[in-house]
């Protein structure tokens, strides 16, 4: 028997495939053949009810320890972005004295002064601190003096640390969800417990329409 998906023949897209996350939860739904599974399971005896009820239970308590993982997860992400706040501050006003900044990079990092980062615009946020970063850079890249300021090389390193950092509690992040949009679908226990409370499926990160521009372009 061939093989279904064979990479040696093809079809094959020469123009390449872009993917996108798609911004849309989607609520967990049983029918009635879940509640006809819990009736008979009732009628076979106590015994096979309270069995499976405290099942439903135990998942329950398992999807509120979930989303507590998710939103420490979360937390994390904002973490590592608020100290990339507080490095863009530095950084700015090191340059600042050095050099005569643009004032609308100045403009865009005293947005950051309020130390809230709302969670609703978390991408959004970490954009627009990559923005700035972006516009600092080529001030200290065209004076050699500053790249050697030591507490200009510091903060740069600091950045580029916790840049990495973002990137790997996204990805824990990204766990968290795909773990949550499986388990809620997960038949019967956790499914239809999940109905029953209203939960959806929960959204990954996503990257800017900006950011993911900017990867297709040049850089060296």
């Amino acid at each position: 028997m061939a093989n279904e998906l064979d990479e040696m023949t093809g079809p094959v897209n020469g123009a390449g495939r872009d993917v996108n996350v798609i911004e849309r939860q989607l609520p967990v739904k049983v029918g009635f053949g879940s509640l006809l599974f819990e009736i008979m399971l009732w009628c076979l005896g106590i015994v096979p009810g309270l069995v499976f009820l405290f099942m439903k239970v135990g998942a329950r308590n398992y999807f509120r320890q979930l989303q507590q993982k998710i939103q420490a997860d979360a937390s994390t992400i904002d973490n590592y972005l608020e100290q990339r706040v507080v490095i863009l501050q530095n950084l700015a006003k090191l340059v600042e004295k050095a050099v005569d900044l643009d004032k609308d990079v100045m403009k865009a990092v005293a947005a950051f002064r309020g130390g809230h980062l709302p969670d609703a615009e978390r991408n959004q946020v970490a954009s627009q601190i990559d923005g700035c970063f972006g516009r600092l850079f080529p001030q200290v890249e065209a004076y050699p003096e500053l790249k050697a300021h030591a507490a200009i090389a510091d903060a740069i390193q600091q950045n580029s640390y916790l840049q990495k950092e973002i990137t790997a509690a996204r990805s824990l992040y990204n766990d968290s969800i795909m773990q949550w949009n499986t388990d809620v679908f997960d038949w019967p226990t956790k499914q239809i417990v999940a109905a029953q409370a209203g939960y959806t499926t929960r959204i990954p990160f996503t990257a800017s329409a900006e950011v993911k521009a900017q990867a297709r372009g040049t850089f060296f």
